[in-house]
């Protein structure tokens, strides 16, 4: 989808982030706006910001874990624009917690909203889309959907499973010849509330701190990338048709050692945590 001038774009998770970046990138490029986000100040916030410049912008607060709620969203874009071309099912959220402490509850948390969220997201609006004349959707998994972490067991869980969904439908959408095709989107460090926004329970055994403020300021440290480059990033894909974008020069250096070292990467990553315990 080279042009996307006119078109209707949805993208949940538009409060803050990645997509609030990409609500202000699309808007630039003549896009027409359905957004959505739990978070209905910020929500609120990016909508009054483009409208202010002039954007057509539909706002709802939708939780995407609610599968109801996100069929009705989709109900709702074509009832205000009569039609949708992108859908981008970014809303994610972050949970730390080892494998054994980790609850039940903060586990189903998490894949509601990352991975049941983009499956609600693109069945919702799937055949809409296929009703355009070309449509594209983006599912963001992350580059813990390309290798395993400590204490991410949840996290990896959900965006692996985006990851293997998506490239799944893209393949589907070949074999049908379809008029739609989408990306599968995977961020390294990006410079968003996702981690102060995370549930942290007890992981100082693996993360060396007992302090869960300590240890979101020490993923922080790790993120390197604007989420408006991210955007660029993301739009680049979609007017190239890419399968797959990976985001940051971390992710391109995750990728190599996952393609490189498919099984190896784990014990260097699990001695790297050991020496920098000793160090702390």
């Amino acid at each position: 989808m080279k042009d996307l001038n006119n078109r209707v774009a949805v993208v949940t998770g538009a409060a803050s982030g990645i997509g609030r970046a990409l609500a202000v990138e699309l808007a630039a490029a003549g896009c027409r706006l359905a957004l959505s986000d739990v978070n209905e100040p910020g929500l609120r916030e990016t909508a009054e910001a483009l409208r202010a410049n002039g954007h057509e912008v539909m706002a709802t607060a939708l939780d995407v874990s609610n599968r109801d709620g996100v069929y009705d969203f989709a109900e709702q874009v074509m009832n205000h624009f009569g039609e949708v071309h992108v859908v981008i099912n970014n809303a994610g959220v972050a949970l730390g917690a080892t494998v054994e402490d980790m609850s039940y509850e903060d586990m189903e948390w998490l894949m509601g909203i990352n991975f049941w969220g983009v499956v609600y997201g693109t069945k919702a609006f799937l055949p809409y889309l296929k009703q355009s004349d070309e449509g594209h959707i983006v599912n963001v998994s992350s580059v813990f959907g390309l290798i395993g972490i400590p204490t991410q067991s949840a996290y990896n869980a959900a965006k692996f499973a985006v990851r293997g969904f998506t490239e799944s439908l893209r393949q589907e959408l070949d074999m049908d010849d379809a008029a739609v095709s989408c990306t599968c989107v995977h961020p390294g460090g990006i410079k968003t509330n996702i981690a102060r926004n995370a549930r942290m329970r007890d992981v100082s055994s693996v993360m060396g701190s007992s302090d869960p403020d300590e240890n979101v300021a020490n993923f922080e440290k790790l993120f390197r990338t604007t989420p408006e480059d991210a955007a660029h990033a993301i739009i680049r894909g979609i007017r190239g048709d890419r399968r797959r974008v990976l985001i940051g020069s971390d992710a391109q250096m995750i990728d190599k050692m996952q393609r490189s070292m498919p099984t190896l990467y784990q014990k260097l990553i699990t001695t790297g945590q050991k020496f920098m315990d000793q160090l702390s």
